[in-house]
């Protein structure tokens, strides 16, 4: 059953945790889908520390701030720091430059952030295996939010075991603070406990929802999450397996023009497959309550109408250079700008608003990250900060450059061939002279083709870093574009001091630190 607009300005304006949850837009954006059966019950017992996981995913030490930015996107080739050599620099020198220091305040920020939702979705865990011990059956609704609570602790604990290896495995609820003291376990604890939070999730989750719902978790958000978990294991077979169960569910598709994904009007498009919703309003234009500083942190660091930001987490040429000739995503990737007392005629005009930002002179970055470019009329309305921004975590052509990855390692030349020409296809739009077909059937070939395009049409989401760790060519990329210091035990962080000085020698630190 739909819920009409007055019904979710009620919910809007009576539950403090829906609004906490910062739903973007609701009245205004496209739906991801539509859940049907059972739609009165989806609500559950629990939803009220369920939504509270939806804020604290989105909270700035986890995935919308420098925090975040600075361990999953400044250690690749394709981004830095940016801003000015002084602002930050401890951090650039701790990301951009592998000089790791266990003391470094990020990687803590980063660390509590996810255990408070590994904590969080433990404690609504318990309380709903008491409620089942009681009633002996859960709602419809609950066995959701139940979903919904292994699918936050899978994705907290993917974001550690990928950041520090071995991390405590704390899956119990916490009633004080000396049971969480425990060593660490096994890497392959972790992912086991990842596996089975997501499969769990996948029994549950539905496959769409109501407008009204926008933004909460489906069975394709856990399935794609799933992939990404066998995919940094190089599991090609499982990764085969799940990354191809979304494509034929047939929810998502790649119709939506690249130029439009990472535009307002662009969110929650057909291929959203997990997106957080922020929002601003008139009277909250700065909240990080209902929004987020996610495009704040990245925008133009000028003056007066183009102080839009810090601008944090910059591509760099190396990445410029990555686009083939003709290629529309490296405009949509690279947001240009020309520096105060520079040439206006010097850049290109920034689509679709024709915008030519003047950052301030001391910047020391060529680019900022046009995936979080905002609109100039909505800064008009809100502020310039950008709060009402969504993050795009998981697209529908990351499922597909998976599927072409795990079947050309499995000798599916064909299937990759197809999986990549789709994305390629939806870049070149109506343009045939760019962007040709790849046809070569040499598995290297192909392969290095499929890994050359995750880069140039997942640039500045994330994850590249993590890829070049998988393919083990981490030393060799970085080398080559003059990040010399990076050694194989960078791919691991070490643990925050301060948690292995508390510990009282419970936990271990990682080696080499």
């Amino acid at each position: 059953m739909k819920k009409n607009r007055a019904y979710l300005l009620m919910i809007l304006t009576a539950v403090t945790v829906l609004i906490l949850n910062g739903c973007s837009d609701l009245l205004d954006q496209r739906p991801q889908g539509e859940w049907v059966e059972g739609d009165e019950g989806s609500g559950g017992s629990f939803q009220s520390d369920v939504f509270t996981l939806y804020a604290k995913i989105r909270g700035f030490h986890v995935t919308s701030g420098t925090t975040a930015l600075a361990i999953h996107s400044f250690r690749s080739e394709d981004a830095e720091k940016g801003s000015t050599a002084a602002d930050g620099a401890a951090h650039g020198v701790m990301y951009d430059d592998f000089e790791y220091i266990a003391t470094n305040g990020l990687i803590g920020s980063y660390w509590t952030g996810n255990y408070e939702i590994i904590n969080l979705a433990n404690k609504i865990l318990y309380d709903i295996a008491q409620a089942e011990d009681e009633k002996g059956t859960l709602s419809e609704g609950d066995l959701i939010n139940k979903s919904e609570a292994h699918f936050f602790r899978a994705f907290a604990f993917f974001n550690l075991v990928r950041a520090f290896g071995e991390v405590p495995k704390i899956d119990f609820k916490i009633d004080k603070a000396e049971e969480a003291n425990i060593p660490k376990s096994a890497v392959s604890e972790i992912y086991t406990l990842i596996d089975n939070d997501l499969t769990t999730a996948e029994e549950h989750l539905p496959r769409e929802w109501a407008p009204v719902y926008i933004g909460r978790l489906t069975w394709g958000a856990a399935r794609s999450l799933h992939a990404r978990a066998f995919m940094m294991r190089n599991d090609w077979n499982n990764m085969y397996t799940a990354s191809t169960d979304v494509i034929h569910s047939g929810i998502y598709n790649l119709n939506t023009p690249y130029n439009q994904i990472f535009r307002e009007t662009g969110e929650n498009s057909s291929e959203s497959v997990f997106e957080l919703q922020c929002t601003a309003t008139p009277s909250q234009p700065e909240s990080n309550d209902i929004g987020s500083q996610f495009a704040q942190v990245q925008g133009v660091r000028g003056a007066g109408e183009w102080n839009l930001g810090w601008g944090w987490n910059t591509p760099t040429e190396n990445l410029a250079e990555a686009f083939e000739p003709g290629d529309p995503r490296k405009d949509e990737t690279l947001l240009y700008f020309y520096k105060t007392g520079g040439d206006p005629n010097s850049i290109p005009g920034n689509q679709p608003y024709g915008e030519k930002p003047i950052a301030n002179a001391d910047v020391i970055n060529k680019y900022y990250n046009k995936k979080a470019y905002t609109n100039p009329a909505m800064r008009l309305t809100f502020s310039k900060s950008g709060h009402w921004f969504n993050i795009r975590i998981i697209r529908y052509s990351d499922v597909v450059l998976m599927a072409a990855e795990s079947a050309i390692e499995l000798g599916k030349t064909v299937e990759a061939q197809g999986y990549l020409e789709m994305v390629r296809a939806r870049a070149r739009g109506n343009n045939a002279s760019i962007l040709p077909k790849v046809t070569t059937t040499n598995q290297e070939e192909l392969r290095n083709a499929i890994r050359h395009e995750r880069r140039v049409e997942l640039g500045m989401e994330f994850d590249r870093f993590y890829d070049l760790v998988r393919w083990g060519i981490a030393m060799e990329v970085l080398h080559s574009a003059g990040k010399t210091k990076y050694q194989d035990k960078h791919q691991l962080l070490p643990l925050p001091q301060n948690e292995v000085d508390k510990s009282n020698g419970v936990l271990i630190q990682n080696p080499n630190y």
